[in-house]
């Protein structure tokens, strides 16, 4: 069965000058403000579209690797993971991501978990829908 998320942006102005407010109508989260400004330099406050993107893929791929584990016979105590969505504003284009795991998993090696969080990188829906975006990972347990 489909699950359907909804989030809403209203948005004034023209592009350098503009502003938008974000609306997440699924969740109910607080709104927030973005600015092609909190875009292409400093946040001062205000999120982007590639900080979404990076929540939403850090959270993707810690609960993909987090069920393989599980899988696999080897439950986490623990993931942290950090996405790091870079935007390149002169191409107009979101030009790579880096997530970095770092994770407590007893009884199980380093390299099995390289091996498992390199299966979650490719096929966390959000890296399936990302597809094309050059995704690099750095894993260790600890």
């Amino acid at each position: 069965m489909a699950t359907v998320r909804t989030a809403r942006t209203d948005w004034t102005g023209d592009l350098a000058s503009g502003q938008g407010t974000i609306a997440f109508e699924s969740s109910h989260l607080p709104s927030t403000d973005v600015t092609w400004a909190s875009r292409s330099q400093e946040a001062n406050g205000r999120t982007s579209p590639e900080e979404l993107i990076a929540a939403a893929h850090s959270s993707c791929f810690s609960m993909a690797l987090s069920a393989d584990l599980a899988k696999n016979g080897t439950p986490p105590e623990s993931i942290e993971t950090r996405a790091d969505v870079t935007f390149d504003a002169a191409a107009g284009a979101v030009s790579g991501i880096r997530l970095t795991v770092r994770a407590v998993v007893p009884g199980l090696s380093e390299a099995d978990f390289v091996s498992a969080a390199e299966g979650a990188r490719t096929n966390c829906p959000v890296s399936k829908a990302l597809a094309g975006t050059d995704i690099t990972l750095d894993a260790r347990l600890g």
